[in-house]
């Protein structure tokens, strides 16, 4: 099938309340682009393609591809025990966590904001100030000395803990900083010029503010809502074009090896009849083929979808900075895309 400029267009308008930014190819041929809404709504600064925006996320993709580097680069396995490769004490942690179970949610491991718990990113930061939010050792008090939430391996639970943990292992393996080695190993290798994981109170310019709804109808920014700079399980500031050039540096195996894609991208645990997660990565499986691949981030004032159609090499990226529309937007082209696949079968 073929995407429908026009089409992609009306989707999108008809999310009235969308303050963001989409970009849709095929091909490797921008058939879509446009932004929306403002990126300071305090001084109507509107967004515009090249904006910077936060994917929350939707950077995990970065984490899961670093700890794939150290793989190829011989200093760690994805079987890995998790006590053979950090030297950090976790009083309660089975003996048996393995990086894998780390990268695909299955580790048990206490989650710092448990999702199926807590609703509120902010409400984190209550009596732990998001200033001092750092260095990745600081989110460690939040969860390193409590119990397992279950053996590991047993399932799947989306957890942000373990890409905190990850981020420890990749720090400790390159003798880099988190931030250090994913801008030198991937957003330079990667030509994402424009990227990167900047502190709240230093933003750069043309960087959107998150902005949220309150119950009276105002705006305000999430600037007191997440830490002051983003890490290994989300955080990272970006735009659609260079976002683009990760999935392009990933398909063309850039970055890693075609083998290394190949197992971060393999269906790992099953989630629901269609939705499946690999390493960083969400994949829906249709008629036991690969329909899509794709990334999301949700925090305060941040919305990201982004997805690669491998059987019609379509990318689409969608970042809001409210939480309004970009979800819709990103389901209405699944459903577009999934509905003339199936009417040219």
């Amino acid at each position: 099938m073929r995407l429908d400029k026009d089409l992609i267009k009306q989707i999108v308008e008809s999310q009235k309340e969308f303050s963001g930014v989409i970009s849709a190819k095929q091909d490797d041929k921008v058939i879509f682009e446009n932004s929306y809404g403002y990126a300071n709504r305090s001084h109507r600064v509107e967004n515009k393609i090249n904006t910077r925006f936060g994917i929350a996320s939707g950077c995990k993709l970065l984490t899961a591809i670093a700890v794939g580097q150290l793989v190829e680069r011989g200093k760690i396995t994805f079987k890995t025990y998790l006590k053979d490769c950090l030297d950090i004490t976790f009083k309660h942690f089975d003996s048996d966590i393995t990086v894998e179970h780390l990268l695909n949610h299955s580790s048990g491991i206490p989650d710092y904001f448990d999702e199926g718990v807590m609703d509120d990113y902010s409400e984190l930061w209550q009596e732990r100030p998001m200033y001092n939010i750092r260095s990745l050792k600081d989110f460690l008090p939040l969860f390193q000395d409590r119990n397992m939430e279950f053996k590991s391996g047993e399932k799947f639970k989306y957890n942000n803990s373990g890409f905190i943990v990850l981020g420890l292992i990749i720090e400790q393996q390159s003798s880099m900083t988190f931030v250090e080695y994913v801008t030198k190993n991937i957003l330079e290798a990667c030509d994402m010029k424009d990227s990167g994981y900047f502190y709240f109170n230093k933003l750069p310019e043309n960087t959107a503010l998150g902005y949220v709804k309150e119950d009276c109808g105002e705006w305000r920014s999430n600037i007191y809502d997440l830490p002051i700079i983003g890490g290994p399980d989300g955080g990272l500031f970006t735009t659609v074009g260079d976002f683009s050039k990760l999935w392009s540096s990933i398909l063309n195996y850039n970055i890693l090896s075609k083998g290394t894609v190949n197992t971060m991208f393999k269906p790992q645990n099953q989630v629901n009849n269609t939705l499946y997660y690999g390493y960083g990565v969400w994949i829906i499986k249709e008629n036991e083929e690969i329909f899509k691949y794709f990334v999301m981030g949700f925090d305060p004032g941040i919305r990201m979808f982004s997805s690669y159609y491998p059987k019609d090499n379509i990318e689409v990226t969608i970042i809001g900075n409210t939480e309004f529309g970009a979800g819709d937007i990103s389901k209405a082209i699944q459903s577009y895309i999934k509905e003339n696949d199936n009417e040219n079968n």
